[in-house]
């Protein structure tokens, strides 16, 4: 397998089963060295078992995967990776500045412990013993660990769950200054609002495949030209067949309608339901193009 020198994962005909079924179903991509790469898909996606895989943690059941041009999990690639991974934990008897000291000692060229804590917001609790402290807390004793070690490529697996607004923000500040120093950031999500805000390339996982890929722009863009919500007493199957719609479904008391060109929709929904209230035009959030790219067959007909 080829690797190039711009690219720190590279994946062919990846495959991963459990059983008879199938996690990992035939992945091709490849991460670039630097920027960051959020990769989304609902629950049982595939999206722990591929970084799992690429930690070295799970061996592939076939295909090619290198990172960093070797095999994953290699003792030459550990000393380049930091990982957060979700269901981690720690000691509890250890203090965040006792945990930072013990992984800094794994690394070549790790930062200081007083600046990792600094990094991570961790100084005013860093003597308190981790099994004290609050879930937020925990999770970014969780980053710093993750990063201490200067490594080239980190992968982060739902960083932010637990933290508040404040909280996450100021790690999506952290991360952005991590990808912007060369590193290459591999990010799993639930929150669409942090892959807009950070992504610069979006991978969507659906049942072990890599079934979107491009920037959030993109990925907008590949659904519709634009969403129109309005409260009408049209059916969403009546809706469905006219001009430029792509979709439509009921939320709520709203009607949400993706279009291919909205002009074209709204001179036709307008003269078929007079009543209609409520009407606004915009562009399609990453959470309408997620819904509409990862949707069953079942849903389409509805």
């Amino acid at each position: 397998m080829t690797t190039s020198t711009h690219t720190a994962i590279e994946a062919t005909g990846l495959t991963r089963s459990f059983g008879q079924t199938d996690a990992l179903a035939g992945i091709d991509l490849s991460i670039a060295r630097s920027g960051i790469t959020a990769i989304l898909g609902a629950n049982g996606a595939g999206k722990t078992t591929f970084i799992n895989c690429a930690l070295g943690l799970l061996p592939k059941s076939g295909g090619q995967l290198s990172v960093f041009g070797g095999a994953p999990g290699s003792a030459h690639n550990r000393q380049r990776t930091g990982v957060m991974l979700q269901d981690a934990d720690l000691p509890d008897q250890l203090s965040a500045r006792e945990h930072l000291d013990l992984f800094a000692s794994y690394y070549r060229d790790p930062l200081s412990v007083e600046e990792g804590l600094d990094l991570c917001a961790l100084t005013e609790f860093s003597t308190k013993p981790y099994g004290s402290l609050s879930g937020g807390q925990k999770r970014r004793v969780q980053f710093a660990l993750a990063v201490i070690g200067q490594p080239d490529l980190i992968f982060l697996d739902e960083p932010t769950t637990g933290l508040d607004a404040e909280a996450r923000r100021g790690l999506w500040a952290t991360i952005d200054n991590l990808a912007g120093q060369g590193r290459s950031i591999v990010l799993t999500t639930h929150y669409l609002e942090e892959a807009d805000a950070l992504a610069d390339r979006i991978l969507v996982f659906n049942r072990g495949r890599v079934i979107a890929d491009g920037s959030p722009t993109e990925i907008r863009e590949a659904v519709g030209d634009a969403l129109i919500k309005c409260v009408t007493t049209l059916g969403a199957e009546t809706i469905q067949r006219m001009p430029a719609v792509r979709a439509a479904r009921l939320s709520g008391r709203y009607t949400e309608i993706i279009s291919l060109d909205a002009a074209k929709t709204l001179t036709a929904l307008l003269p078929a339901d007079p009543s209609i209230t409520d009407l606004t035009v915009s562009k399609p959030s990453l959470e309408d193009a997620f819904l509409d790219i990862t949707k069953t067959p079942s849903q389409e007909a509805h």
